[in-house]
């Protein structure tokens, strides 16, 4: 895991890249839709109050730990918004509906608005 950006966000999950991030210990007994499956293991998604539990737990010995699900979300959607998505993209991600909403949960830091008004400066494009 990166450490906390300066935006005070958690660090993003570095590991996974599709399916469910938190799994039970076991095989899934029961027919469950795909999404709630692990493909490689076949463990499945774990309830959202056991996740927050051990995602918790997991992250207390971080700087400016332990971390929360919602601070999880609050830290995706600003790494996505620092890479470049547009606003329509970060709406569509998040389920927002609503610019102002979208605001108070991807908080750009300085650093990466600094990056991105320097690739659009037509002089330093010239350079």
């Amino acid at each position: 895991m990166r450490s906390t950006s300066s935006s005070g966000a958690p660090p993003p999950l570095g590991c996974c890249r599709t399916g469910p991030v938190f799994l039970t210990d076991r095989r899934a007994r029961v027919v469950l839709p795909p999404a709630d499956l692990d493909p490689a293991s076949g463990r499945a998604r774990l309830y959202y109050r056991r996740a927050a539990e051990c995602f918790e737990t997991a992250t207390a010995g971080l700087p400016g730990g332990p971390w929360t699900l919602h601070q999880l979300r609050h830290s995706a959607l600003t790494h996505t918004a620092e890479d470049g998505a547009n606003t329509s993209t970060l709406l569509a991600y998040s389920g927002h509906t609503s610019v102002a909403s979208l605001a108070r949960y991807a908080r750009v830091s300085p650093e990466a608005l600094a990056r991105w008004q320097e690739g659009r400066d037509p002089a330093a494009r010239r350079r």
